[in-house]
């Protein structure tokens, strides 16, 4: 089995659905809010592009506001209405135009879009790591199958504090103090 731990030069930070009309259904949502929002936070820090994908936003609503606030003008946030972020051109391109490999991927629902992303990126050559406490479902069920799903096709299963000191590998890392403080 190769090594998949995570490299920062290699990843790219892809926030899926995590939106204004699902906050009173999924479950653990302030959880998931807090989760990505310190991913997004320590992706500024250690300098990895962001995307962000928006299901239907007409009907769903944006990012909800504690990520988007978070999220860097130079992130890329993008409409899409495949399940799958992979399904959806614009963002297909987005993440092939970074040249990077290792996909974190945070977001909801756990079994539609980010499990549907999840395979899309398998499929097309990318290693997704599943943040598995900035994933969910609106019901614990759902997200516990989706788990499953996904890194018994070959996904990478971490969570936020794995992932960030993985791509730090040193106390010494230039970004360690602010990523430190992200998760205290």
């Amino acid at each position: 089995m190769p090594n998949r731990m995570l490299k920062a030069e290699q990843t790219v930070l892809l926030v899926v659905d995590i939106q204004e009309k699902f906050r009173a259904v999924i479950h653990g949502m302030d959880q998931v809010i807090r989760s990505v929002r310190v991913l997004v936070e320590a992706a500024k820090a250690l300098s990895l592009p962001i995307v962000v994908s928006e299901q239907y936003p007409k009907g769903l609503g944006r990012t909800v506001r504690e990520i988007l606030e978070a999220v860097p003008a130079e992130a890329r946030v993008l409409e899409k209405t495949s399940f799958g972020c992979l399904g959806d051109e614009a963002l297909f391109k987005a993440l092939q135009a970074l040249g990077r490999r290792q996909v974190l991927v945070a977001g909801i629902e756990a079994h539609v879009c980010v499990n549907q992303t999840v395979h899309g990126l398998l499929d097309a050559g990318y290693e997704p790591h599943v943040v598995s406490d900035a994933v969910s479902s609106r019901n614990p069920a759902d997200r516990a199958a989706a788990m499953e799903k996904m890194t018994g096709s070959g996904a990478v299963p971490c969570c936020v504090e794995m992932a960030l000191f993985e791509m730090m590998r040193d106390a010494r890392h230039p970004a360690f103090k602010a990523v430190q403080a992200l998760i205290r």
